[in-house]
């Protein structure tokens, strides 16, 4: 089922009406009140939205027994308070899940590694015993890092190759520990370029930030 608050934040109309209540209270001018009248009469005549249509998967075109996570993390200044977000898509096209948090004291990187752990943390509570996990990203720290640079590092028993504990080191160990559960294909996409589901994951990490005042 389509979550509530995807609905909610992805509603033209409700958008419009937030816009304009703001505007009203920031320019409670007697001059303007019926320019705001008529601009208020033509946002009602709008049809209501029975739900946004979910984002269109990308390819590859997923089977009953795959899933899609997406994930970002944002951060207001590095190190600086930041959130995470990840949302889960059925191969039907429908968005399954959402989920966001927030640390008061953390880097980028950290967020976006913990939005990849949440989702798969997610997957494993679920009952399906899916087959593959397609698993978008727009961070390359983190498909690097686990398609690549983590399987260096077990090797030298969890060391850098100037023998140095990787960063964020208990997150990369979580990772790890949940990738080898499930067949995740992890992949790369350009953030802010129009990835719908990156977008709204985006959308979501900041929305977190902004309801604990950050």
């Amino acid at each position: 089922m389509i979550n509530k608050k995807i609905q909610e934040v992805m509603s033209t109309k409700t958008k419009l009406k937030s816009a304009l209540n703001t505007l009203k209270k920031a320019l409670n001018e007697e001059f303007l009140v019926g320019a705001f009248e008529k601009i208020e009469e033509s946002i009602n005549s709008l049809p209501e939205e029975t739900g946004a249509p979910s984002p269109k998967l990308p390819t590859p075109i997923l089977n009953a027994n795959e899933i899609a996570l997406y994930s970002d993390g944002a951060c207001r200044g590095n190190p600086g308070p930041g959130s995470w977000a990840f949302i889960a898509q059925n191969p039907q096209g429908e968005l399954v899940h959402t989920a966001s948090g927030v640390s008061k004291l953390t880097t980028n990187n950290k967020m976006e590694l913990q939005g990849v752990i949440e989702g798969l943390h997610f997957v494993s509570e679920q009952p399906e015993n899916f087959k593959k996990i397609f698993f978008y990203t727009d961070s390359k720290y983190v498909v690097d890092g686990i398609t690549s640079w983590v399987k260096g590092w077990k090797r030298r028993g969890w060391k850098k190759a100037d023998k140095k504990a990787p960063e964020n080191l208990e997150q990369w160990q979580e990772l790890d520990r949940l990738n080898e559960q499930f067949n995740v294909e992890f992949i790369w996409v350009k953030g802010h370029a129009g990835h719908p589901q990156n977008e709204l994951c985006d959308q979501l990490a900041n929305e977190a930030l902004d309801a604990q005042g950050f």
